[in-house]
């Protein structure tokens, strides 16, 4: 063992004593630029390991100060979502206000353009089931509602109410199975009897013979006669010459009566404000013609 120990010694003896002789032939032997080989090489293992830690720290640096860049980059990307939805709400109110303020608009000149009073009311629920087609308002009795005065919008004839109390009311829409209206065809005066269906109206007991074509206007005739205070006159439910709907289809058989479809003027899933007439509209005895219809109305038309 120590003979191996003394060995071991030696040699790294021997290569101190070589590698040190290098060194002080490298100082004294010069290079064609005249700098020592010693400096030569010194200077080149310094500049690669000053370039390999300059590399490593810029580019740790610019890891950083992309991650930095990134993060800035997500947020300012969060605060523009943010600002983007905050800006959509805001446009929805806007143009919510403005549709509202719109149909208020419409229900004021309409109102101002009526012979007659009324009384506007703001829409606040609609029927729990589909086989009932009502609408509640938010107008009652303490505002001189009652039951059977008709409900108006600009775009046509909505319905009446039918069950009222001290702060709202129960409105029946046209359109409902058991609703029913006197209807005019504008054109040519040929009359009949609107019906609800659900989502159309039927005008039934038009004679076959009249002259009635699809997109014919139909309005109405002002003959149902429900106001209490004018037990059977002519007087009707809904005010004479108000917008029903336009003809859809119609389909002439053998019958005496031809098949006619009208399609509501009134949009009934989007109705915001309605008026409710509170004066019974008249109408003029001399001028009315039964000419057209001689049947009377079904059970529900009041």
């Amino acid at each position: 063992m120590a003979i191996l120990e003394i060995r071991q010694r030696t040699g790294w003896l021997f290569v101190a004593v070589v590698v040190a002789h290098l060194i002080l032939i490298s100082t004294q032997a010069t290079t064609d630029k005249g700098a020592t080989v010693f400096n030569y090489w010194v200077f080149g293992g310094f500049a690669e390991v000053q370039r390999a830690t300059t590399g490593g720290v810029s580019a740790v640096q610019g890891t950083w100060q992309d991650y930095f860049a990134l993060q800035q980059i997500r947020r300012e990307n969060e605060a523009l979502k943010e600002e983007v939805a905050k800006l959509r709400i805001a446009m929805q109110r806007e143009s919510d206000a403005a549709a509202q303020a719109r149909t208020l608009q419409s229900l004021l000149e309409l109102r101002r353009e009526l012979p007659f009073e009324t009384t506007g009311a703001r829409v606040i629920g609609g029927a729990a089931s589909p086989e009932f087609r009502t609408i509640t308002i938010d107008k009652g009795t303490d505002d001189g509602l009652r039951t059977d005065m008709a409900v108006i919008a600009p775009s046509g004839v909505v319905g009446r109410i039918i069950q009222p109390t001290r702060r709202a009311a129960k409105v029946q829409l046209l359109v409902d199975t058991d609703a029913a209206a006197g209807g005019i065809v504008e054109r040519t005066r040929a009359q009949g009897i609107v019906v609800g269906t659900k989502t159309r109206y039927r005008l039934e007991y038009v004679p076959s013979s009249a002259d009635i074509k699809v997109g014919d206007r139909v309005i109405t005739s002002g003959l149902e006669g429900i106001f209490p205070e004018f037990p059977g006159s002519v007087d009707g439910e809904y005010p004479r010459g108000f917008m029903i709907g336009h003809i859809e289809s119609l389909e002439r058989g053998a019958g005496q009566y031809v098949n006619v479809v009208v399609r509501p003027a009134v949009d009934f899933s989007s109705l915001e404000a309605v008026l409710v007439v509170r004066t019974p509209p008249t109408v003029d005895r001399d001028q009315v013609s039964t000419s057209g219809t001689d049947a009377k109305p079904r059970n529900g038309t009041k």
